[in-house]
């Protein structure tokens, strides 16, 4: 399965405060042929290295596609740059943050500075992006240690905040995470 994490801490001019602009970015990435076929609930989680900047929200969602793993992150991207994504300096705040998580087993080391690696480099150390995984592939496994999703759980660092959140009806995502 191919996994996309989903986040952001700042307001969006366009959607206003990052809940819903992580939303619409799921929303866009559907009108780009990037069909959502799982998402589990959304967190808000504290900022990894911790800083003083706004609170995050994430999200971990399940896609099919037919692009493959470089044109994908083009597309996502471009996604981000329409929703107002500026990137500055590592770990800064943004109104987006979209990443490929894993791309079924595949594992591809950057060639340049910029690439993409695949699966996400820092992924098994971030409650932010194990926690919404864990809500639609509980028996998902690391693809370059083979490490269950349970064990990588449970060694995070117990300093990382990340808890479920209310989605815009109210409801803590129970009732909606897996198959949509």
């Amino acid at each position: 399965m191919i996994f996309l994490g989903v986040g952001g801490n700042l307001p969006c001019e366009t959607f206003g405060q990052p809940r819903a602009t992580c939303g619409a970015a799921l929303q866009i990435l559907e009108t780009r042929g990037i069909r959502i076929t799982a998402r589990g609930r959304w967190y808000e989680s504290a900022p990894v290295p911790a800083s003083d900047q706004p609170w995050y929200v994430n999200g971990v969602v399940a896609v099919k596609t037919g692009l493959d793993p470089a044109a994908l992150v083009r597309e996502m991207l471009a996604v981000e740059a329409e929703l107002g994504r500026r990137r500055t300096t590592a770990n800064a705040p943004r109104t987006i943050d979209l990443d490929v998580i894993a791309y079924d087993d595949w594992v591809i080391e950057p060639k340049a500075p910029g690439d993409a690696a695949i699966p996400h480099p820092r992924m098994h150390q971030r409650a932010f992006v194990l926690r919404p995984l864990a809500d639609i592939a509980p028996d998902w496994r690391h693809p370059t240690n083979d490490r269950a999703l349970s064990d990588l759980l449970d060694e995070l660092p117990k300093n990382q905040i990340c808890r479920p959140m209310p989605d815009a009806a109210g409801l803590f995502g129970t009732e909606w995470a897996g198959n949509v």
